[in-house]
This record gives C-alpha cells, structure tokens and sequence, in this order.
C-alpha cells in the first residue's frame, strides 16, 4: 500500500501547484497587454513556444517510444485532437476575459467548473455524489443564476470556460497516453496554426516578439507557463477522482479573483451576492470532501 499512498500524496502536490499557476496567470498577461500584446497574438505564442517545452518533457522522462506508439494510434491521435482544440478554446476565451478586463468572470467560469466535474464524474465515471455535492451545485446555481441578473444576460465567458476545461478533462481521463506524451501531440497540434499566426504577424510589422527585450522575455514565458500546469494537471488526473480534482480546483478561481479585486474590477453588491453563494457553495462542498477523508482507511489517507 505505501506505493499507493505516495502516489496519492505527489498526485495531490501536483495538482495544488497545477491550479495555484492558473489562479496567478492573469498576472502575466497583464503585463503582456501593458506591452501592447493582444489575446490573438497570446494564444498563438503560447502555443509556438509551449510545444518545445512538451518536447523537453516527452525528452527528459523518456517517453519517445509512448510517442511512437501513440503516433500510430488513429483512435488516441483523434482524442488528442479533440482535446487539443478544446484546450485551445480555453486559452483564447480566458485571455480574451483577463485582457478586457473581466477576470471576475474568468474567476466564476473556474468556480463553476469543479460542479460540471463532479457531476460529469458522476455521469461517467459512477462517482458518487453526496448530500454536501449536490447542495454545493445547488449554491453555484443560484450564484449564476444572480449573475445573469446582474450583467443582463447569461455570463457567456464565464460558462464556456467551464465547459470546455470539464471537457477537456473528461478526455484527457480517457486517452491511452501518458501526461507527457499527450501533452506534446496536443501542443504539436495547435503549434501549426499558432506559428502561421505569429509569421503573419511578425512578416508585416504587427509582431511583438522581437519588439524590445522585455516583451521578448515575457512571450517567452509562455511556454514553461503554458505546459508547467498543464503537465500537472493532466499527470494528477488520471490519478485522483474528478470529484477530488474538482475540490481542488477552487484554489484558481480564487486566485484570480484576488487578482481582479486588486485590479481594480467593478465588484457590485449584486456580484459580491453571486459570489457568496458560490462560496457558500465551496464551504459546503469542503466539509463534505472533509468528512469523508476521516472515513477513509489509514493505508490509503
């Protein structure tokens, strides 16, 4: 049992440092758009440079034959493509949120992802759901719920950032590859348009990566930002529940709501009410993940 208990323990470092790198990530695309670098352009370079740090990693741990071998898997290359598209969907609409200046609603987007993964682990997966889960949905309900009220509509960003990323770990749960190995084909798979964006861009002045020295570092950046978590993240799922992922998850969204407030974003009694359900949720949802790891075996906590 201890091969088990160690393994639970890393899966369970892995995923705190996975979800505290997104909650801060707004930060540095701030300072990308302080230097006049627009979402496109970030998504694109993102994905360029991303794909050289996955190559280190498929490198360093030595998984060129798991390379080889997904490589002539036609099923696993499809759920990869599939995976990569939506994981690239996530990118462009979070930065199109943090640069527009609406990193709230990034925030609420990641709030409301963890209850799609609980009930999406659930639905396929038999992970069971207590009385503390299905009240924590209950509260995130509501808290949406207000939020429409308060923008006029239904906080589109918001949902499709937790929609794509609950996907985007569904399949990520189901691909026969390593975290690796996977995280490399998907990163070689948006790198194609990523690039034909960038050498548009670079080719009629337009480019910010060889603009001054600053701008290049932080473009730089990009890709230890873009994969580091990433790596974590899909590493840790394919070893923890979605349920336990879910819990988790709420480091993030926390995170980046620190990082709205202090960036001075609208935050309205009304807003300050939806969030309050979600975090009502959050805590009903934490004492429920609470009680049930005291019942859990000794040979296994």
């Amino acid at each position: 049992m201890p091969p088990v208990k160690d393994e639970g323990r890393a899966a369970l470092i892995a995923s705190v440092g996975c979800y505290s790198l997104w909650g801060l990530l707004p930060l540095w695309m701030y300072a990308l758009k302080a230097h006049g670098v627009g979402p496109m352009e970030i998504t694109a370079e993102r994905a360029v440079w991303a794909v050289l740090w996955a190559g280190g990693l498929v490198l360093v741990a030595g998984k060129r034959q798991e390379l080889a071998a997904v490589l002539r898997q036609p099923k696993t290359l499809a759920l990869l493509l599939l995976s990569a598209l939506l994981i690239g969907a996530n990118w462009l609409v979070y930065v199109l949120a943090v640069n527009s200046g609406r990193t709230l609603d990034a925030s609420l987007g990641y709030y409301i992802n963890p209850l799609m993964n609980m009930a999406a682990g659930a639905i396929f997966f038999r992970e069971r759901i207590d009385r503390f889960g299905f009240a924590a949905i209950a509260m995130a309900a509501v808290g949406v719920i207000i939020q429409t009220a308060v923008v006029g509509h239904p906080p589109f960003a918001s949902l499709a950032l937790a929609l794509t990323f609950c996907a985007y770990g569904l399949i990520r749960k189901q691909v026969a590859a390593d975290a690796q190995t996977g995280l490399f084909v998907e990163t070689a798979i948006l790198t194609l348009p990523g690039l034909a964006f960038v050498v548009w861009l670079e080719t009629r002045g337009m480019g910010h990566l060889r603009i001054d020295p600053a701008t290049t570092l932080l473009i730089l950046c990009s890709g230890p930002l873009t994969v580091a978590p990433l790596a974590l993240f899909a590493w840790a799922a394919r070893r923890m529940p979605l349920v336990w992922l879910g819990f988790i998850q709420f480091i993030a969204p926390t995170l980046q709501f620190i990082v709205g407030v202090a960036a001075g974003e609208a935050f309205t009694p009304l807003r300050g009410l939806a969030f309050a359900f979600i975090w009502v949720g959050v805590a009903i949802f934490a004492y429920g993940a609470w009680r049930r790891t005291r019942r859990l075996p000794a040979a296994i906590a």
